[in-house]
C-alpha cells in the first residue's frame, strides 16, 4: 500500500503530536498564576487569622501566591456562595468553618442557595479549636457552677453575644443552654471582634468565642474565662477548665474545624494535589508551633475523611438546632 505525499505529511504531523509530552499537552503546571482563596468573614477574625497562617506556607511550598479575599456577610454564606459559583479550575478556593457549611443550611434552608456538602469539594481540614465561654469582668460569678446558678436565678436576663443568628457561636450556646437547663438572652452582632469589645466593656454578660479570638483578652484580664468546649483543657489556655468538668455540662464537647474547599466540579487530581501539599505543610514543626501559639491544633484530614466529618457534624448539629428552634426566616 502506498500513500500520497499529502497523506504522508498528515500522518507525520499526527505522529509528532502524539509524541508531545502529556504535561505540555495539558497546559502549564498548576498553579501557574495566583490563587484566590475566599474567606467568607471579615479580616482580623479567627478564620482570617488561621487562613493566613496556613496559606502563606502553602504558597511557599507551591511557589505561587495564595491571595485571600474577605467576603463577609450573612454568617459566611455570601462568600461561600461565590466560591460555589466560581470556575472549577483550582484558582478560586474557599477557607471556611462550620457556620456557612453545616450550620447555615440547617437554620436558613430557604435562604441559603447552595448545599455545601454537594456543591463543594472538601480539600483538607487544616486545624481545629474549641470555643471558650467568656464573661464580662463585671459578672459576680467566678467559676462555671456559680455562673449556671446565677443564670437560673435570672432566667432569660443574662445576655450573650454572637456573630449572628444561626452561627456556630449561637448553636454552641444553645447546646450549653440545653445541657444545663438555663435560658439566656441572645444579642447578635456583625462579627466576633465586635462581640469581644462589647463584652470587655460590660455591655453584654457572656459570649462563646473561638479560642483564637478570645485568648488575648483572657490573658490580659479583659474578660473572664469560664471554660473551653473541648473534652479536655486546651494547650494554649491550660489554666482554663473544660466545661465538661462541670457535671451539668459533661456532654458538651465542641471543636470548630478550619478547612479548605474547592468548587465541586474541580478535577479530583488537583484536589488531591492541594490536599497533599496542605498535609505536608501541617507536618512541618514551624507551622505546627505557629498554629498552636494562635490557639489552634493542627488537624490534617484528606478529602474523604473531611467529607465524612462534615456529614456527621451536620447530623449532630441538626438535633441541637431543632431543639432550640433556631430559624432565620
Amino acid at each position: 500500500m502506498s500513500f500520497s505525499p499529502i497523506r504522508r505529511r498528515l500522518m507525520s504531523a499526527l505522529l509528532a503530536l502524539a509524541a508531545v509530552p502529556a504535561a505540555w499537552a495539558q497546559g502549564p503546571a498548576y498553579p501557574s498564576r495566583p490563587v484566590t482563596v475566599i474567606v467568607p468573614f471579615a479580616a482580623g477574625g479567627s478564620v482570617d487569622a488561621a487562613a493566613r497562617l496556613v496559606l502563606q506556607r502553602l504558597g511557599e511550598r507551591m511557589k505561587q501566591t495564595f491571595v485571600i479575599e474577605n467576603v463577609a456577610g450573612a454568617a459566611g454564606t455570601i462568600g461561600t456562595l461565590r466560591a460555589v459559583r466560581a470556575r472549577a479550575d483550582g484558582y478560586t478556593l474557599l477557607f471556611a468553618v462550620a457556620s456557612p457549611i453545616t450550620v447555615a443550611p440547617l437554620v436558613s434552608p430557604a435562604l441559603v442557595k447552595y448545599d455545601a456538602l454537594r456543591d463543594l469539594a472538601p480539600v483538607a481540614q487544616v486545624a481545629s479549636s474549641p470555643f471558650v465561654l467568656v464573661g464580662s469582668p463585671r459578672l459576680a460569678a467566678n467559676g462555671t457552677g456559680p455562673l449556671l446558678a446565677l443564670a437560673r436565678q435570672q432566667a432569660g436576663k443574662l445576655s450573650y453575644g454572637t456573630d449572628g443568628v444561626g452561627t456556630s457561636m449561637h448553636v454552641t450556646v444553645s447546646l450549653i443552654e440545653q445541657q444545663a437547663g438555663v435560658e439566656l438572652m441572645h444579642v447578635p452582632y456583625r462579627s466576633g471582634p465586635q462581640v469581644l469589645t462589647e463584652l470587655a466593656s460590660g455591655l453584654i454578660d457572656l459570649a462563646v468565642m473561638p479560642v483564637t479570638l478570645a485568648q488575648p483578652f483572657i490573658k490580659d484580664g479583659k474578660v473572664k474565662a469560664y471554660g473551653v468546649t473541648s473534652r479536655q483543657r486546651w494547650a494554649s489556655l491550660p489554666e482554663v477548665p473544660a466545661l465538661a468538668e462541670t457535671p451539668e455540662l459533661k456532654n458538651v464537647a465542641v471543636e470548630s474545624w478550619y478547612g479548605l474547599f474547592a468548587p465541586a466540579a474541580t478535577d479530583a487530581a488537583l484536589v488531591d494535589r492541594l490536599s497533599r501539599e496542605v498535609s505536608a505543610a501541617l507536618a512541618e514543626p514551624e507551622l505546627q508551633q505557629r498554629l498552636t501559639d494562635a490557639g489552634l491544633k493542627p488537624a490534617a484530614q484528606g478529602p474523604a475523611q473531611f467529607a465524612a466529618t462534615l456529614k456527621a457534624e451536620k447530623q449532630a448539629l441538626g438535633a441541637v438546632v431543632a431543639r432550640a428552634g433556631i430559624k432565620t426566616e
